[in-house]
């Protein structure tokens, strides 16, 4: 043991004006123990009645919060002391405390310490002036803690309020989405059961009944697929990327015209195949693809381009239509959140494809890109992994 820090340099540390017969008193009533790293010397909420001061090595104070969560308060080393309540009350310990190093420390049990006040109560008025401090002290971490756990709380409420609010609006989106098509497709049927439309009309009637009634389904298949995707990971085989892209473009090609939009493909089209599940893939794709043409304004052209890296195939989604606003940006891949009105345009959807987008991807151990400037449009990337 270096001279430094011997008991006697020590206690005058711990404990500033004492005099030297005193602190000889305290050396004479107390021991010199050693313990190994990774020691708990007091543990939480156990009742103990030692006192220690820190000779050499270093200690860690930590404390359970909300019984799981074991936060690290703080350090303590050489010149420190711990545990001075077991000598004052009768109290379970306020926290823990164990060795990270190899420790050599001063016990003063509370047997020695009532021997020491016999003898020497200016010890016991520097005792406690030094204990008051070191209380007040832990009054301020208690503080702290408090202010750090409502300031979780609130946030952990605002988040709570945020999702209840997304669930309300989930809601109402879907009764909204699912009303339309139904109301549609029940006219239909009810002027048809009624005798009420000509033969000229039943053609466009039944088309009427069909297309509204897949809207439906697509919904709805959207919605399970949405849950099944985190559940089921798909066996993944070799994937011509074009032909599932055309296939998409094919079945929105009617909704294009209808906004007045056109979709063109460019770029190489004898590109490799990807690793993946050609599925999941498509509903990524027609989740860009549909969101490009809504997006688009009317005589718009949305652009798709296939290109070949060395370990990866791409396909990007390019509209120039009304663009993200940085605002809403960060969360354009969130469940559920989708963009309502832009202008005097008012936009329909529940705000799940990008989300089912974003989870292929990340499945596929893909990446997804997005370029967007408000008012010049939007570009999302779709990056897969070559089939080996």
């Amino acid at each position: 043991m270096t001279n430094t820090r011997t008991p006697a340099k020590i206690i005058p540390r711990a404990f500033p004006g004492i005099k030297p017969e005193e602190v000889q008193e305290i050396i004479t009533n107390s021991r010199i123990q050693s313990y190994p790293p990774e020691t708990i010397v007091c543990r939480e909420n156990e009742i103990e009645n030692t006192f220690y001061m820190i000779l050499e090595g270093d200690f860690e104070v930590s404390k359970v919060i909300n019984n799981t969560e074991i936060r690290i308060l703080k350090s303590l080393t050489a010149g420190d002391f711990f545990g001075e309540m077991a000598l004052i009350h009768n109290a379970p310990r306020a926290a823990t405390v164990k060795t990270k190093t190899n420790v050599i420390v001063l016990e003063l049990n509370k047997e020695g310490f009532d021997r020491v006040l016999k003898h020497s109560p200016s010890v016991a008025m520097a005792m406690v002036s030094e204990i008051s401090n070191r209380l007040r002290q832990n009054d301020q971490l208690a503080i702290d803690d408090l202010r750090l756990r409502a300031s979780e709380l609130a946030d952990a409420y605002q988040k709570l309020a945020e999702q209840e609010l997304m669930r309300r609006e989930f809601l109402s989106n879907i009764a909204h989405e699912l009303r339309t098509p139904l109301m549609v497709a029940s006219g239909y049927l009810q002027a048809m059961k009624k005798g009420m439309l000509g033969s000229d009309q039943l053609n466009t009637a039944v088309d009427t009944i069909a297309r509204n009634v897949d809207q439906i389904t697509t919904l709805a298949n959207d919605l399970l697929f949405l849950q099944e995707i985190e559940l089921v990971l798909p066996e993944f085989q070799s994937v011509n990327l074009v032909e599932v892209t055309t296939e998409v473009i094919k079945r929105y090609e009617s909704k294009a015209q209808a906004r007045n939009v056109s979709i063109k493909m460019k770029g190489e089209r004898g590109i490799s195949n990807v690793r993946g599940d050609a599925q999941s893939i498509s509903r990524a794709v027609t989740a860009l693809i549909d969101n490009a043409i809504k997006f688009s304004a009317p005589r718009g052209e949305v652009e798709v381009r296939f290109i070949e890296q060395r370990e990866r195939v791409l396909v990007s989604v390019e509209d120039r239509g009304i663009g993200i606003s940085p605002e809403i940006r960060p969360r354009i891949f969130d469940r559920f959140f989708h963009l309502e009105k832009s202008g005097d345009e008012l936009y329909s959807g529940l705000g799940i494809g990008l989300s089912i987008t974003r989870q292929v991807i990340l499945q596929h151990n893909g990446m997804l890109d997005v370029e967007s400037q408000p008012g010049k449009g939007s570009k999302f990337t779709i990056s897969l992994l070559k089939w080996q």
